[in-house]
């Protein structure tokens, strides 16, 4: 059985080039731990070998791949000075990214579909040649990980740079021909490889678990998502590597996570001390960016690791582990409450990527805007794939491009049929065609592409609330439908006088409203709603303040009651958890308002309290006692139809409250 994980973890790079002398020479392994224990880490991921294709350890196998500049053990002096003060020690290495070995055997290397070598061109910075694993070259790697483990105490395997490839190399063109695979198909060649990594994953998993049966191990691609199902097994756990300000933005983590935690095993997020990005040397994270970033991981049933970099003479940077001292000190404060915890949910949303693929940089902008939407109306939810179990929620939630074949039809009716309701916007609810909805649930036919945008939303009834009651321009192309008899049409689209064209158009940007009403925009039947418009999509690109109140208050009907209320801003954040064997719910209070001062990614700096919040719950079983964690102090609370009401006296950053039963 794979070990537990941490919650205070520290990923440690060390690409260090060979172009620099004295590598590890001021390395002082009593002063290396003994600031690790004073900065509450509990885990730390060294190096074995890094992206420069140095090794970091006195390898025999391999004596001519050791930093040319190294004159001691280093890896094993870490693993032995940590193990000794409790710090669990897992072991990095890297994997499709090795300058040596992209020198010495430049065959093994991908190739793209123009013939050129896949990564950094031979005369510019960087070490991001990628090499193909469907080559000799996992032989070495095996080798080398077989070295690892008969020579190091090893607690776990961090394998970085493990991606799914599109290569055209020699070997692998060979390969897809003899599958019946013509190379020349993009998506076929795409798929193809997919399987060679996930092939490696599985074999190299039985490869490590035939020497240690209890290591941790994981495969680094900078994100998690549904394609990681299928091989899901040849993982111990997930590490959620998630910088918002290198690259991955403040969205990223939430979106992970809350998918990620639905496929059984544990999960770490990993952010940086790095005011950017990884190895941006001598640059610190502001302390109230850190600490937002470690406590969400929290509130989303994460544990927490801050990426750092070890100088190439080896001495430890006080000062960087003052600033994750700060911070790990209060996360060793809140882990009594965080210790198995649960998610409690209610809403399921089905995940764009496990229909468009998404990656670090790149996820949907559908499940990027139902994200922001229902983050910021404190709903509990989860992205779901269509393997998924859906028994444990009330609703479901399609968003924009969720397509529905005959089999994710029958789960859907299903989950309607045993009280679930179901929410989607634009061409999701069509079958793969869109010539037709395969959900007859929604009482509509599709007619085709709206033929205005940008069209105006006339909401009416319910959705009106907190709008006022007039028409609201929607930006994307939705879908022109006709609704049943027996349907509820909650708002209308009114049209433009004409489409704006070199021929005709109006003002600056788009036409305005006729004041015509020409199809629905909103369409309810029963316990099902459906948006024309891509209402998620336009949240992400454009943020209106309507499109969001109008998905809220559709959810309103679908789910009057629930689970959690919060009075406060948008950019208040509420998650639920449970801690079965403690009898408790555990709710957290995040208030951290990200902004853009530079021009290239968001950052906190100030921590704003926010007094006298209000919270109702709506809990099943009796209430004990509700109380502030961790600082232990009793909060009154009553219980009214099901429904617990307190108050929590101030959110300074991030606040937890416990609710007792039993």
């Amino acid at each position: 059985m794979a070990q537990e994980l941490r919650f205070r973890q520290v990923h440690l790079d060390f690409h260090t080039s060979e172009h620099i002398m004295g590598i590890g020479a001021a390395f002082d392994p009593d002063a290396f731990a003994e600031t690790l224990v004073r900065a509450h880490v509990n885990s730390i991921t060294c190096f074995a070998r890094c992206h420069h294709g140095w090794m970091y350890y006195l390898s025999e196998a391999f004596a001519d791949r050791r930093h040319p500049h190294l004159r001691r053990d280093l890896l094993r002096e870490q693993i032995e000075a940590c193990h000794k003060r409790g710090i669990r020690v897992p072991i990095y290495t890297t994997v499709q990214w090795d300058h040596q070995t992209a020198e010495l055997h430049p065959e093994w290397l991908c190739v793209g579909e123009d013939g050129r070598i896949s990564g950094t061109p031979p005369y510019e910075p960087g070490f991001y040649r990628t090499l193909c694993l469907n080559t000799p070259y996992v032989d070495f790697l095996r080798t080398h990980v077989d070295e690892l483990l008969a020579t190091l105490p090893v607690d776990g395997l961090f394998f970085d740079i493990v991606q799914p490839q599109d290569c055209s190399c020699a070997k692998c063109r060979a390969d897809m021909r003899a599958a019946g695979i013509d190379p020349s198909d993009g998506p076929a060649r795409r798929l193809f490889g997919l399987r060679v990594m996930n092939r490696f994953k599985q074999e190299m998993t039985r490869f490590v678990r035939e020497r240690n049966a209890d290591c941790t191990v994981f495969y680094n691609a900078g994100h998690v998502g549904p394609r990681h199902r299928p091989v899901a097994d040849a993982y111990t756990h997930f590490e959620l590597e998630s910088l918002p300000s290198g690259g991955w933005g403040y969205l990223h983590f939430p979106m992970t996570s809350r998918y990620a935690r639905t496929l059984g095993l544990e999960c770490l997020g990993m952010t940086g001390k790095f005011h950017t990005s990884w190895g941006d040397f001598q640059s610190f994270k502001n302390e109230a960016a850190l600490a937002y970033e470690c406590f969400l991981m929290l509130a989303l049933n994460a544990k927490c690791s801050v990426g750092d970099q070890l100088p190439p003479d080896g001495r430890i940077c006080p000062h960087t582990y003052d600033l994750i001292g700060g911070v790990y000190s209060e996360v060793e404060r809140r882990e009594p409450w965080c210790v198995g915890a649960r998610p409690v949910t209610e809403v399921a949303v089905m995940n764009p990527e496990a229909f468009q693929g998404g990656q670090a940089f790149a996820q949907p902008e559908a499940g990027r805007g139902v994200t922001r939407i229902l983050q910021e109306g404190r709903h509990q939810f989860d992205l779901v794939d269509p393997e998924t179990d859906l028994s444990g929620y009330r609703v479901l939630v399609l968003p924009d491009e969720i397509p529905v074949d005959s089999g994710l039809a029958m789960r859907i009716d299903d989950f309607v049929e045993a009280g679930g309701s179901v929410l989607a916007s634009y061409h999701s609810g069509l079958a793969p065609d869109r010539a037709r909805f395969a959900l007859d649930g929604f009482g509509l036919e599709a007619v085709g592409e709206a033929p205005y945008a940008p069209d105006f939303i006339v909401p009416g009834g319910a959705l009106q609330t907190g709008l006022r009651p007039t028409e609201y321009v929607m930006y994307l192309q939705g879908m022109e439908v006709r609704a049943a008899d027996d349907a509820e049409i909650l708002a209308q689209v009114a049209v433009p006088y004409f489409n704006r064209t070199h021929a005709h158009f109006c003002s600056h940007r788009h036409t305005p409203s006729s004041g015509r009403t020409q199809y629905p925009g909103v369409v309810r039947k029963g316990p099902m709603i459906y948006f024309a418009h891509p209402v998620f999509t336009t949240y992400q690109r454009f943020a209106p303040l309507w499109c969001k109140r109008l998905v809220l208050n559709a959810l309103d009907l679908l789910l009057p009651d629930p689970l959690v209320r919060v009075e406060g801003p948008s950019a208040l954040i509420a998650t639920l958890n449970a801690q079965v064997d403690a009898d408790r719910w555990v709710l957290h209070l995040l208030y951290y308002v990200p902004e853009r001062r530079g021009t290239g990614f968001d950052t906190i700096e100030d921590v704003t309290p926010l007094d006298d919040v209000a919270v109702t719950l709506r809990v099943d079983r009796p209430v004990r006692g509700v109380r502030l964690a961790p600082q232990s102090e009793a909060l009154p609370y009553k219980t009214d139809k099901g429904r617990l009401s307190f108050r929590v006296p101030r959110v300074l950053g991030h606040q937890m409250a416990e609710i007792q039963f039993g």
